[in-house]
């Protein structure tokens, strides 16, 4: 994930400013389908999702604090209308993934569901941990209901199932689901994220990012291994090769979205990076 210079910067205790993300996380790209009653909304670096139902829709994550105006332009170029989504959704509580969640939710009325682990985060828009770098902020947004893990969500015909995988923020969520290309049932996944990013493991000044943070990253890498998805996404464009997919899919042929073997590959290589940045960060506290 491009998230170097915010992790340098952090760790350095220097305030972030917006400017400092990589242009693609707010950068417009053409929304397009991915199978069935699934839609990417979101910027060219960074994932949003519209799964559309005869009852009403649902979006996942909100992007960056500027993205809700081009999200909801993404859903009217689609054929859909904004105030016909009826559920917000997130990954985590960070501001390049919840930062238009406050606006999405006044503009549509939806009500956000959230893991309750990432509740205080949302609504006071704050990366925990960081409260005092206040270019991670986002706009508070209030939360309607809390999730259960394994609990699913539901809405018209879709059936949305939480899977709670904490580490890279307290209340990180995957999200498991049904989709359909050319009639075939399938698997989908979205990841909410392995990634260590900006997050403290081990810390002799400030201690960890929260409590328990390296075990509940173990945790989570032991719940994914368990998963099996014939579609594997995520809230980053180069966590699953997004360019290259959708350049792909516009060609035709076989959906390149469809892979069944991709979750095991992504979650190996993060598993190994989480392995390498624990060594780095223990070693660095000594």
């Amino acid at each position: 994930m491009r998230l170097a210079l915010l992790t340098g910067l952090l760790a350095a205790g220097a305030a972030i400013a917006a400017p400092t993300s990589p242009p693609e996380w707010s950068a417009p790209t053409d929304p397009f389908r991915v199978a069935d009653n699934l839609y990417y909304v979101g910027t060219a670096g960074i994932s949003a999702w519209l799964i559309t139902t005869p009852k009403g829709h649902i979006v996942i994550d909100g992007a960056m604090p500027t993205s809700a105006p081009l999200i909801q332009s993404s859903i009217r170029r689609l054929g859909f209308q904004p105030k016909d989504v009826k559920i917000l959704l997130n990954t985590h509580a960070h501001f390049d993934h919840t930062g238009g969640l406050a606006d999405l939710k006044r503009d549509t009325g939806a009500r956000l569901l959230a893991n309750p682990a990432d509740r205080k985060a949302l609504e006071t828009g704050t990366y925990p941990g960081w409260e005092e770098n206040r270019g991670l902020d986002f706009a508070p947004v209030k939360v309607d209901g809390d999730l259960k893990d394994g609990q699913p969500v539901r809405l018209g015909d879709a059936v949305l199932t939480p899977r709670f995988t904490p580490g890279h923020s307290p209340g990180c969520t995957t999200w498991t689901f049904q989709v359909k290309d050319k009639g075939q049932p399938l698997n989908a996944l979205l990841y909410c994220s392995t990634s260590v990013a900006a997050n403290r493991l081990v810390s002799r000044e400030r201690g960890p990012q929260y409590p328990g943070i390296v075990g509940d990253y173990r945790r989570s890498f032991a719940l994914l291994k368990t998963f099996r998805a014939d579609v594997f996404l995520a809230p980053h464009a180069e966590q699953f090769g997004l360019p290259e997919k959708r350049a792909r899919l516009k060609a035709g042929g076989a959906n390149p979205f469809v892979d069944p073997g991709e979750l095991a590959r992504r979650v190996a290589a993060s598993e190994a990076d989480f392995n390498r940045e624990l060594a780095r960060q223990e070693a660095r506290a000594k």
